[in-house]
């Protein structure tokens, strides 16, 4: 069958009428996925698609991650068991990163108190650490923040674009994800934080 290739999605060769209608949606498609996450220009990597197991699920484990912080030490999820952890994964050249900050912010003032500790985890490549603290500074961002240049994150965790988020419980089980910036008052967010903190 002749296949045409956009943004790596397929559609089959039509009539002239059916094939514009068709890649009029998919361009619609593309554009609504470009705007709601950034994702890096570079090429595939091998492995990047796939974690430990395969499987990155709500109500499964999350992946044993590791990494370190912007002083050098190492920093791992596994260290932070028997609290909730909204773990972000963003980068200083993300714009709707920058959106969703406050929210992020008003999260963590909101939930502190009560165990949840969120954790930011940089994908900006190595050599930008002064430009991190810059946008931490400017953003005021004031919880920690973890690097991550090569990506594990991304491999470990499927992440397809950020911002990404991922809501883990004390046992360390995935309760909520979203690939896109947290909007305001996102009620699904608030219930599995809820649930998470034993809605106490």
């Amino acid at each position: 069958m002749n296949r045409m290739s956009i943004s790596g999605m397929y559609a089959t060769r039509t009539p002239n009428a059916s094939r514009t209608a068709t890649l009029r949606r998919l361009a619609a498609a593309a554009l609504l996925l470009a705007s709601s996450a950034c994702t890096p220009d570079r090429t595939a990597e091998s492995g990047a698609t796939a974690a430990t197991d395969g499987r990155v699920e709500i109500g499964l484990p999350a992946p044993a991650y590791a990494t370190v912080n912007l002083n050098g030490d190492s920093v791992s999820l596994a260290a932070q068991r028997g609290k909730v952890v909204l773990l972000n994964v963003w980068a200083t050249w993300c714009h709707p990163c920058r959106k969703e900050i406050p929210e992020l912010r008003a999260i963590r003032e909101r939930y502190q108190a009560r165990g949840l500790e969120l954790i930011g985890v940089s994908v900006d490549t190595d050599g930008t650490d002064d430009a991190i603290r810059g946008f931490m500074q400017e953003f005021s961002m004031d919880f920690p923040i973890w690097r991550d240049p090569d990506e594990r994150v991304s491999t470990q965790f499927l992440v397809v674009g950020v911002p990404a988020t991922f809501l883990i419980d004390k046992t360390g089980v995935l309760r909520w994800r979203k690939t896109g910036p947290i909007a305001p008052g996102d009620t699904a967010l608030t219930a599995a934080i809820e649930r998470a903190l034993g809605g106490s």
